[in-house]
């Protein structure tokens, strides 16, 4: 018997990545905003989206897919957290009320039933989702049957190291099996570990360390202390390599357009597929990493 959402966060099975996202959301502000725009238009290579049909797989805060919604696109967003739907449904509440191209859903990226019924999208958007399922070549494989011909893939996925992904996967592990351990022991650690790699980094460069924790330091409209818990918490936990990624969706019809790898540190690849060929896979899946 497959068991549900609630079940599996209560045995430590899947991170609550929602109510993380529920607490970035109050620190949301329109410089955040404007910086979830900018980078949805560098990903895709579009100043707009007008006239396009977007699924925002695994929403999370909903924040990209109002950035989606700003730029023009009719957009579905879906998440299997419920938190995670709610925090999108409160987003569409506040700025996009009654927005009529705007729908926010409840499923899985793994659920083939419920996908067939979103019918075909111009663009699938999924950044840095995938690999928390449980099964990331199933939903990337089920991501890309939402393709319409001619449209974009855009996924982000964790990137695989030989010597730090095992390490990361038992972090992972233990912060989701103890969730206490998570909040009050490794995710503050890990924070000023990294916290002061980065600020070590600025100083040899001459840059002022305070500057990314700034509203404009980092990416994406992000926040640093969001992002450690995403990252510390953030289980199932699977990694890929580029070409590994590269190569499963050349198999199954795509050409890449864009890709922005992290040069073999921790953090997601990105890249963007274009749909020129069938569906159904060409070649076998990867092997999965031990």
């Amino acid at each position: 018997m497959t068991r549900s959402w609630d079940d599996e966060l209560r045995a430590g099975e899947r991170y609550g990545f929602g109510a993380n996202w529920r607490a970035f959301l109050s620190r949301l502000n329109p410089e955040r905003l404007r910086q979830a725009v900018e980078s949805l238009r560098g990903l895709l290579g579009r100043d707009d989206l007008c006239g396009l049909r977007l699924l925002d797989m695994g929403s999370g805060s909903g924040l990209f897919s109002l950035a989606a919604r700003l730029l023009g696109a009719v957009v579905v967003s879906c998440d299997y957290d419920p938190d995670s739907v709610a925090c999108t449904e409160g987003l569409r509440q506040t700025f996009r009320p009654g927005d009529p191209e705007w729908t926010v859903l409840r499923g899985s990226v793994l659920d083939r039933a419920f996908l067939t019924e979103l019918g075909a999208f111009d663009v699938v958007y999924s950044w840095g989702v995938l690999h928390h399922t449980g099964d990331q070549w199933a939903a990337v494989d089920n991501a890309a049957r939402l393709v319409a011909p001619g449209g974009l893939l855009a996924i982000a996925l964790y990137n695989h190291q030989p010597f730090f992904t095992p390490l990361h996967r038992a972090m992972k592990r233990m912060a989701c099996r103890w969730p206490w351990a998570g909040d009050w022991l490794i995710a503050p650690a890990y924070a000023l570990g990294v916290g002061a790699a980065l600020a070590l980094a600025d100083a040899l460069r001459g840059r002022n360390p305070l500057v990314r924790h700034k509203t404009a330091g980092l990416p994406r409209g992000m926040n640093f202390w969001h992002d450690v818990r995403d990252w510390v918490g953030g289980w199932p936990f699977e990694t890929s390599t580029p070409e590994q990624v590269f190569d499963f969706c050349r198999a199954r019809g795509f050409e890449l357009r864009t890709l922005r790898t992290v040069g073999g540190k921790s953090g997601c690849n990105e890249f963007v597929f274009e749909r020129v060929g069938p569906t159904e896979p060409q070649g076998p899946e990867p092997c999965a990493f031990c």
